[in-house]
């Protein structure tokens, strides 16, 4: 088989050219004047400036990932020893503490 044997299998179809003119009218697709009907549009989506001006919210913890630290009775200094002591003392930061 030589160059001038092969056949298409597909028929040529020519690409449909937007914004020229031609066949398609006036606007050719385009719609009206202004920005819009102007090559290269690409307005920004009003919703993503308001989500950029947001503060962003850095350091994002699961709480089903954070267990609470079990404690037993005797490793309590005194009886009424508050949470915030057993956690300076421990050097527990931010875990939740339960007793049993």
């Amino acid at each position: 088989m030589q160059i001038h044997e092969v056949i298409r299998t597909h028929k040529n179809k020519k690409d449909r050219i937007v914004g020229r003119g031609g066949k398609h009218a006036k606007t050719s697709g385009r719609g009206g004047k202004g920005q819009t009907a102007r090559a290269g549009n690409k307005r920004r989506p009003e919703l993503r400036d308001i989500i950029k001006k947001l503060p962003k919210n850095r350091g994002y913890r699961f709480n089903s990932v954070r267990k609470a630290v079990v404690l037993k009775k005797e490793t309590l200094a005194t009886k009424g020893e508050k949470y915030s002591e057993i956690r300076k003392r421990l050097s527990l930061k931010g875990s939740k503490i339960r007793i049993k």
